[in-house]
């Protein structure tokens, strides 16, 4: 079965044809980055100007990479949420005027939902369940239970904002390009992570749940107690302010985890989303030994940002699961909770 798979709930424009859920006959993504740069951030009204002119050249090319035309396909996928509205709706309408054209069925997809299918669909062999999803990105920081596909139990989520979203307004304090991952990450390497004595918030309503906020506002006054001694930034001190940022946050990370893996019973985690491919944090993980018995599973690299292969593949085991696919007055959604089982 070959699905199709649109991705535009933020700044990557994306098309993917998957063949039976797994194999990736092409992955097209289409990088806004440039755009974005200069404003520190994401700003949507320009992002989907530039899903407008992207969407049908990045569906020409995935096609023409997987050596496909459009009629051979079978099914539409596409990310109904959650995300910026507007860019939603230009995927959205895509993938529903094609499946109306061609007279094959559309699905969605949860965007979140199908960053944990990413780690999934590149393992050779299925993972056992249940299993704790971890995703952490741009827009999400999650904790879910997974007790199959398509069965999950939020444990905890992010109450303000999401951990990629904090290293991109970091690395804008510090005058650095967006995205701020990256190059705070680079920056950490360099530096002592114990110069600055940073916290991530705790949520006294839920242990699982994160808040970066405060996390913010501290390296915020720790620059400007620099500035007073010097306006520039040294590059040491730029150092540190990343290694000792990057420490707290994933600190908080790795705590929270295992608190959940602690509760409940499960033999792996599934990570999921753009801040797994930092290789600090995923060496945390593993050389933790809180962490030595459970399967460690993370995204390939190509598909931790936002990409368009998870969702076709997730849209293929949606539509294997329910035996159709969706309306089409299906409508896009901001935020789409887990569903709780």
């Amino acid at each position: 079965m070959l699905v199709l798979g649109i991705e535009s709930t933020c700044d990557e424009t994306a098309c993917s044809i998957v063949k039976n859920g797994k194999e990736i006959l092409s992955n097209v993504v289409a990088s806004q980055i440039d755009l974005h740069q200069q404003y520190g951030g994401v700003v949507p009204e320009l992002a989907c100007r530039r899903h407008i002119d992207l969407i049908m050249p990045v569906i020409d090319q995935a096609l023409k990479e997987a050596n496909v035309t459009l009629n051979e396909i079978d099914l539409f996928a596409v990310a109904y949420g959650p995300g910026l509205i507007g860019a939603i709706l230009i995927g959205l309408n895509t993938a529903k005027g094609l499946a109306l054209a061609l007279n094959k069925p559309f699905i969605g997809v949860n965007h979140v939902e199908a960053h944990l299918y990413a780690a999934l669909m590149s393992q050779p062999h299925p993972t056992t369940f249940p299993a704790l999803g971890v995703v952490l990105s741009g827009g999400h920081t999650t904790l879910v239970l997974i007790k199959g596909l398509g069965e999950y139990l939020l444990i905890g989520q992010t109450v303000d904002d999401a951990l990629g979203e904090a290293f991109d307004k970091v690395a804008k304090m510090m005058s650095l390009p967006y995205p701020g991952g990256p190059k705070i990450e680079e920056l950490a390497h360099s530096g002592d992570p114990s110069k600055f004595s940073f916290k991530a918030g705790h949520v006294k309503t839920n242990p699982f749940d994160f808040s970066f906020s405060g996390l913010k506002t501290a390296v915020l006054y720790a620059i400007k107690k620099e500035q007073e001694k010097n306006p520039e930034l040294s590059e040491q001190n730029k150092y540190d302010l990343a290694a000792s940022f990057q420490k707290a946050a994933f600190d908080d990370i790795i705590k929270k985890t295992k608190l959940a893996v602690e509760k409940y019973p499960v033999s792996s985690i599934v990570f999921g989303g753009g801040v797994t491919n930092n290789q600090t944090l995923k060496q945390l993980f593993h050389q933790h030994p809180d962490f030595s018995k459970f399967h460690l599973i993370w995204p390939s690299m190509g598909l931790s940002l936002d990409n368009a292969a998870m969702i076709a593949g997730l849209g293929y085991d949606l539509f294997q699961r329910k035996g159709s696919g969706d309306s089409i007055d299906l409508e896009p959604l901001t935020r789409i909770p887990f569903s709780v089982v």
